[in-house]
């Protein structure tokens, strides 16, 4: 990430992410009985919990819908979940509409092709490290750490210090 993204992010308000290969490591189980598996990183997790606790909305947008999801954004407090969506453009601008944020208030996080026009909608477009080369070719912002493996934790650690909020996090678990 680039200092220049310092001020950008200390505007962010709401940040909109994909599932699977963001928030997992791009896999998905299945098995013989029709029952499905994804892989949730714990630090992602709370990450997101930091970024709620500061008054940050976090959203989901994915192409994919699964029982799963709605579980796992629910043990999270997310309470914007939108899945099965061909267009993730209309669930975004529902998004700014609900949460009364701007474009440049936002940042999408996303690892491949139909994640790409929300990361140019938004202020900020964060691809994951092992995002697809597309994607990170026109990302405002690469994470050091792939998909599913802490990557968002990153973004909310990076976000909430551009907002001078990471330390007052961090010192809680020290008393």
């Amino acid at each position: 990430m680039t200092e220049s993204l310092v001020p950008k992010l200390a505007k962010v308000r709401l940040v909109v992410t994909d599932v699977d290969g963001v928030l997992t490591d791009g896999g998905v189980y299945l098995d013989n009985a029709d029952n499905e598996w994804k892989r949730f990183n714990i630090k992602d997790g709370l990450g997101i919990k930091m970024l709620l606790q500061h008054n940050i909305s976090v959203a989901i947008i994915t192409g994919r819908t699964s029982r799963i999801v709605s579980r796992r954004a629910k043990e999270l407090g997310i309470t914007h979940v939108y899945q099965g969506c061909t267009d993730k453009r209309a669930a975004f601008l529902e998004l700014l509409e609900k949460h009364d944020v701007t474009p440049e208030e936002t940042a999408h996080v996303g690892d491949d092709l139909p994640d790409l026009p929300l990361m140019r909608m938004a202020g900020i477009g964060v691809a994951v490290q092992d995002a697809h080369p597309f994607v990170k070719a026109h990302a405002d912002w690469i994470t050091e750490t792939p998909g599913g493996m802490g990557a968002f934790r990153e973004v909310a650690d990076t976000m909430l210090r551009a907002q001078n909020a990471l330390d007052s996090f961090q010192q809680k678990f020290l008393r």
